[in-house]
C-alpha cells in the first residue's frame, strides 16, 4: 500500500527511510578530489561564493591517511553490525595490509573497538564523546530545538535541522517528531547527499558552487521520481527567487519536503527542513508552509549572527 492510500486511511506509523547513503556508485576512500579549475561558475549560485569554493578548493589538500579513516569511521557507523578488515579494505577499495594499520590506529585512539573473538571492528564511545562536545559548543543545535518543536506541532509533521556546509553531505543535527507523524528512519548524526530533495535545491542555489561541481553530482543521485536536469536547473532558480524548496515525491514516491537555508553572513551553513506525506502538508499549503520555514529560518540566521 502506498503512502497516499495510507494516509487517507489513517495509517501513520509506515516506516520510511529519509535519509538514505544514496550515492551511485561503490564508496572509495581513495576519491580524487574534485577539480573546479576552469569550471563555469554557477548560474545557481553568486559568483562572490564560487570564487570563495574555488579558493577553498586550492588551498586543500589531500592527507590519505586522514581520509581514510575518515571512511572507515563512517561506514563502520552506516553498518549494521561489526565488520572485519577484509569486507572493509573491498568496500573502501583499500589495500587489506593499510586498512589493517589504520584500524589498529583508531582502536588505539579509542575511536573503534576490536572483538579479538571475531576478529571484527565497530566504532567505541571515543565517537560519542567528540560529537557530544561539538553539539554542546555549536550555537545552530542550541538555538534550533524550540523551532523544530514549534514546526513538528503546528503542523504534524517532521521538522530537521541540517547542517549544509559541505558539497559532498548534509549531516543532520537536530530533530523534532510529533506524535501520529509519519515514521522517517533519521536520526541525529545522519547523513545524506548535499543535493538531494529539497535542502539539495537549497545547496544549488544558496551554495555559491560552481555549474559543474553541482551536474557531476546530480547525475549520481538516486530518487524515486527522478528529475530532469532542466527541471531541476528550473526548481533551484525558483528555490532563489521564493527563498525556500520543495520536493514534492521526486526524492520519495508519496513524501513531501520543504526546505529553507540559513545564511549567517550571508553564507550557507544550515537548512530547516520539514517532512510529511504529500497529501496532508498539501492541505496546509506548500507555498505557506514553504513562506514560514523562510521566515524561521530568517530569524535563526540574525540569532546565529548575533551568537
Amino acid at each position: 500500500m502506498d503512502l497516499l492510500k495510507r494516509a487517507r486511511l489513517g495509517i501513520v506509523n509506515e516506516s520510511v527511510v529519509l535519509y538514505r547513503y544514496n550515492m551511485t556508485g561503490p564508496t572509495s576512500a581513495a576519491a580524487e578530489p574534485e577539480d573546479e579549475a576552469g569550471a563555469e561558475k554557477s548560474g545557481m549560485g553568486d559568483a562572490a561564493g564560487s570564487q570563495l569554493a574555488g579558493s577553498r578548493a586550492a588551498v586543500i589538500r589531500q592527507v590519505p591517511a586522514v581520509t581514510r579513516a575518515a571512511a572507515i569511521l563512517r561506514l563502520l557507523s552506516r553498518s549494521e553490525t561489526p565488520l572485519g578488515v577484509q569486507p572493509i579494505a573491498r568496500e573502501l577499495s583499500l589495500v587489506p595490509s593499510t586498512c589493517l594499520h589504520i584500524l589498529r590506529a583508531l582502536v588505539a585512539e579509542e575511536l573503534v573497538a576490536f572483538d579479538p573473538v571475531t576478529k571484527r571492528y565497530s566504532l567505541a564511545s571515543g565517537v560519542v564523546a567528540l560529537a557530544r562536545g561539538m553539539l554542546r559548543h555549536d550555537a545552530f543545535t542550541n538555538l534550533v530545538p524550540p523551532v523544530l518543536d514549534g514546526l513538528a506541532a503546528r503542523h504534524g509533521a517532521t521538522a530537521i535541522g541540517v547542517e549544509a556546509t559541505s558539497l559532498d553531505h548534509m549531516t543532520v543535527v537536530a530533530i523534532a517528531r510529533p506524535g501520529g507523524a509519519l515514521a522517517l528512519q533519521v536520526d541525529v548524526g545522519s547523513r545524506y547527499p548535499a543535493l538531494i530533495s529539497a535542502t539539495g535545491r537549497c545547496v544549488a542555489a544558496f551554495g555559491g558552487h560552481a555549474a559543474a561541481a553541482l551536474e557531476s553530482r546530480f547525475v549520481k543521485l538516486r530518487w524515486d521520481n527522478p528529475p530532469m536536469l532542466e527541471a531541476w536547473r528550473a526548481d533551484v532558480a525558483e528555490t532563489k527567487r521564493l527563498g525556500f524548496a520543495v520536493d514534492e515525491g521526486c526524492y520519495i514516491t508519496g513524501v513531501t519536503v520543504v526546505a529553507a537555508p540559513v545564511m549567517p553572513r550571508g553564507q550557507l551553513s544550515h537548512a530547516l527542513v520539514v517532512v510529511g506525506v504529500s497529501e496532508r502538508l498539501r492541505r496546509i499549503g506548500l507555498t505557506l508552509l514553504g513562506q514560514e520555514l523562510r521566515e524561521e529560518a530568517s530569524r535563526l540566521t540574525r540569532r546565529l549572527e548575533g551568537a
